[in-house]
């Protein structure tokens, strides 16, 4: 009985300049490797004595066992475990959570960990290639890759019984999974960038820049469990300075102010809607996040120089900013 031949022909050595895996693909598994080892599942356990479920994703900072997660992941969490690719396994315990950014930091007890490399969100482009691991309930590890879509975005998110506001958000096509929350998104060069937070809709998600001004809020979370923040009472955003105030100041860009509270430190000060905010403090700012990174900590209470455009002339203005609660 004749037996069908299901392989025609000699199997063919791989030639290097036909390999499957693409200079994409390439990268993209690079970015797993380097990525996977250092990404947690977290199963946290809350005080009503629940038992522990998958809840998101955690990413290493430290050997030590310091990991850095989104803040909704472990709100009221009383306890919890990181589980990692490997099969460790390791009893967790909060050390920080920032509402306001959607960070926290959890530590990892006993822990010997992989500790991710670091970049810079604010070097970002928009089309550039971005890959979001995270280890949704243990399985192993996630890998999906896409582009930056969007930067400086704004997400609404609940904490408690009440919303808020995360601002300067990374937008990405690279799909998140549910128990992504938590995890990395990382660039080509599997630098962490920023951390998963949320899907925006089919085929979106946004991610917690990894900046200047997040390492702030990380290092606070760190030493105090809790950021201090500055208040003025401005709502605003980034917006383009006129074109000879630009060639002046050498920059594009300025704090746009829309709204002053009444009665607020920059009520106070003299601050207007209409207003170009283009310095704070004797440092140039040309977007939203830069104010957000001066008011983290040491500006509560102090007398804060306040440049600002206004009828096309230069106007400094002194602000004293109280804490945020």
């Amino acid at each position: 009985m004749a037996t069908t031949q299901l392989f025609v022909g000699p199997a063919q050595d791989h030639d290097p300049e036909d390999e499957a895996l693409d200079a994409y693909s390439a990268t993209v598994t690079r970015v797993a490797e380097r990525l996977l080892p250092s990404v947690a599942s977290l199963r946290v356990g809350r005080p009503d004595g629940r038992r522990p479920e998958g809840a998101g994703s955690a990413v290493a900072l430290t050997p030590d066992g310091l990991l850095v997660t989104s803040a909704h992941v472990v709100e009221r969490a009383a306890s919890g475990v990181a589980a990692f690719a490997d099969g460790g396994q390791y009893d967790m315990e909060i050390v920080g959570q920032d509402p306001l950014s959607d960070l926290a930091l959890v530590r990892a007890r006993q822990a010997r960990l992989t500790p991710v490399a670091t970049g810079d969100a604010d070097g970002l482009r928009v089309g550039q290639l971005v890959v979001a691991v995270g280890n949704p309930l243990g399985y192993s590890g996630s890998v999906t890759a896409g582009v930056v879509s969007g930067l400086g975005r704004s997400l609404p998110t609940r904490w408690g019984d009440g919303r808020r506001i995360v601002e300067n958000v990374i937008q990405t096509d690279a799909a998140l999974n549910p128990g992504n929350s938590g995890g990395a998104l990382a660039d080509g060069r599997g630098r962490l960038v920023g951390i998963n937070t949320a899907v925006a809709g089919v085929g979106l998600g946004l991610a917690v820049p990894l900046n200047a001004t997040t390492r702030r809020i990380l290092t606070a979370l760190h030493g105090d469990g809790r950021v201090r923040r500055g208040y003025l009472g401005i709502a605003g955003g980034t917006q383009p300075l006129p074109a000879p105030a630009a060639a002046r100041l050498g920059r594009q860009g300025a704090i746009g102010i829309m709204d002053v509270v009444e009665g607020s430190p920059a009520a106070k000060a003299g601050l207007r809607p209409g207003d170009l905010i283009v310095g704070v403090g004797g440092q140039a700012v040309s977007r939203a996040g830069d104010l957000q990174g001066l008011m983290i900590g040491a500006a509560i209470g102090r007398p804060l120089e306040v440049e600002i455009l206004r009828d096309s002339q230069l106007v400094r203005v002194t602000a004293v900013p109280v804490e945020l609660n």
